[in-house]
């Protein structure tokens, strides 16, 4: 950008440009008689002011009147008047020496610079502030004459000496503060804006940065261009768009106060805490740069602009806090925290400790977020804290999917929750149903889908789905429709132990519909029979589990035995107790929380 270029040329005028001979830097000649600076200060009635400030300090001979070649901004008698005034000293004889001399030199730049070598841009003066043993900045601006950290303007240029030259200004250029830099770089206008706009009675920015309580303090002072990618970002046309107390939030995220941190002190990985409470964290391993909570980091595009109470960096993007991209970009929680009819939900997460993790914009989830209203008919007279937390976080898991999943995405299919089968690894299965809305696990509907946030999407479901069971399944897919309905016909209570934990984990081998179609469903007791060899107790055998010639025993009695591989597109073949063979296994792996389920084609007869 314009202006970082104009920076880089004024970085090296106080380094090659102003060291060069006086033939090459000098097209005025200069007076007769070839005075010094001293000289000149000492002969002209307006500097005398500065004389009796250099004579009080000893600055005369060493800093002035010696050789080498130096520029020094020489304020009139009228300027060290003002600037007495606006200080509350009634005389020179009233600041402090240390103060005064600090003052001076903070007018004086080494090398020759003429007012037509002078551009846009900082270049340091021979000053030392309090809050570092580096030298102080200097802001030069040339866009409308010549004027100095925005408080003094050269008035006379190019006043020749032999060991430099003397621009007359019209202000003493006291000690800047960290506000002073902001305010005399137009590329920070609006980060002055938005300094005013946050603050408050109590709580004033520029007043703050101003001062020396809780100095020195290291702020990244965002451009221009980085507030204007941040109003378009937010699809906003000003600051006034922005609340005041979040201009707050993000302005105290830019400052670290108590330390005057220059780019020599930065290395990569180093964490620094802000005003704000949250971190940054920096990488130099390229350009270098800021992370900040968003997934976009911040180039340090100028550095050290050091000043009496801080030192200044210029960044091309203003940081985020997480407090903030909750509320302009919110993740799943904050999604939901700002959501009335989910603070239950809300609440569920902060007692497991999900609400961290759904927080993760690393990450990537699908949510089905069930409303208070489904909460109070999953609770009944519980509260929350009365259902252990192992049990409350692998409900809320069977909730969320890996992945984005837009209700456009989604198709009537298995898939995994992110819930777990006992003490394994094994993802619980998830049915999902759009043939008429969106079902999940048969109980559960979508009311209010596609709640995009910035890590996931969140649907908004009516009723808290709960851990599945064997029976979850049989009863919530149609393709098993057939088998439900033998299962409630039976005198065996199914239902009921399939339901429950007595003998578990089951294996069931689940007949699809076709199945049944293809046979007379037996009366009682032989449909009991029938039913109970489709299951195995007491063991949850998955897929990679199976192995070809095994043999186990169903819950009827008689033997199931597999080959693998199965024939055709058969994941295996079974033979059941009657020695039925080329029994096709068609799906697998459909886990429940007390047992796992495999879909056959057809219907298993015992020996019997």
């Amino acid at each position: 950008m314009k202006f970082l270029s104009k920076l880089l040329l004024l970085a090296i005028i106080a380094t090659a440009s102003v060291s060069c001979s006086d033939d090459d830097d000098a097209p005025v000649t200069p007076p007769s008689g070839d005075p010094t600076i001293a000289d000149l200060v000492t002969e002209n009635d307006q500097f005398s002011s500065l004389l009796a400030a250099l004579e009080r300090t000893d600055l005369v001979t060493p800093f002035v009147g010696g050789s080498g070649n130096l520029t020094v901004f020489a304020p009139t008698n009228d300027a060290f008047s003002a600037f007495l005034q606006d200080n509350g000293f009634s005389s020179l004889d009233e600041v402090p020496e240390d103060l005064l001399r600090e003052v001076l030199l903070n007018h004086v730049v080494t090398g020759r610079v003429l007012a037509a070598d002078l551009s846009t841009g900082y270049v340091n003066s021979l000053g030392i502030g309090s809050a570092s043993e580096a030298n102080l900045s200097l802001f030069i601006n040339t866009e409308n004459g010549v004027t100095v950290n925005g408080v003094s303007s050269v008035t006379t240029p190019d006043i020749v000496a032999t060991n430099g030259v003397v621009h007359e200004v019209d202000a003493v250029i006291g000690l800047p503060s960290v506000v002073t830099q902001a305010l005399a770089n137009p590329e920070f206008s609006t980060l002055v804006a938005a300094l005013q706009r946050a603050s408050t009675e109590t709580t004033n920015y520029v007043d703050i940065l101003s001062g020396s309580e809780s100095s020195p303090f290291t702020v990244f002072a965002p451009t221009n261009s980085a507030f204007e990618d941040l109003l378009a970002a937010l699809g906003v046309q000003s600051l006034n768009d922005i609340a005041p107390e979040t201009l707050a939030t993000v302005l105290e995220y830019h400052v670290i106060a108590g330390s005057n941190v220059r780019s020599g002190d930065l290395t990569t990985g180093l964490s620094a805490t802000t005003l704000q409470g949250e971190d940054l964290v920096f990488d130099l391993s390229d350009n270098p740069q800021i992370s900040d909570a968003s997934t976009i980091n911040a180039n340090i595009d100028v550095v050290d602009v050091q000043t009496n109470n801080g030192v200044v960096h210029a960044v091309d993007k203003v940081l985020l806090p997480n407090e903030i991209l909750d509320v302009i970009d919110p993740t799943i929680t904050g999604l939901a925290m700002m959501n009335d009819d989910l603070s239950s939900l809300v609440a569920a997460l902060q007692y497991t400790g999900l609400d961290d993790v759904l927080a993760d914009r690393a990450a990537d989830y699908t949510v089905f977020a069930p409303t208070n209203a489904a909460f109070a008919t999953f609770l009944g007279n519980n509260a929350l804290e009365d259902l252990p937390v192992e049990v409350v976080t692998q409900v809320l898991l069977n909730h969320v999917l890996s992945g984005t999943a837009l209700s456009t995405d989604l198709s009537t299919s298995y898939t995994n929750s992110l819930a777990t089968y006992g003490d394994t690894e094994n993802n619980l299965s998830f049915y999902i149903n759009v043939e008429n809305g969106v079902v999940l696990n048969g109980i559960s509907e979508v009311t209010g889908a596609n709640n995009e946030a910035a890590n996931g999407v969140v649907h908004i479901v009516d009723e808290v789905i709960e851990l599945p069971t064997v029976v979850t399944f049989a009863t919530a897919d149609p393709n098993f429709s057939a088998l439900a309905g033998a299962l409630q016909a039976a005198d065996t209570d199914f239902v009921n132990v399939l339901s429950g934990t007595a003998n578990s984990p089951f294996t069931v081998f689940a007949p699809v519909n076709s199945a049944f179609d293809a046979i007379t469903v037996p009366d009682e007791p032989t449909l009991s029979a029938v039913l109970s060899h489709h299951v195995i107790a007491e063991s949850n055998i998955r897929s990679g589990d199976l192995t070809d010639g095994a043999s186990v025993p169903s819950l009827e009695g008689s033997n199931i035995t597999v080959t693998l591989p199965g024939t055709g597109e058969n994941i295996a073949d079974l033979t059941d107790g009657a020695g039925n063979t080329e029994i096709g296994v068609i799906a697998v792996d459909v886990q429940a929380t007390n047992g796992v389920i495999h879909a056959i084609d057809t219907v298993m007869l015992p020996e019997e």
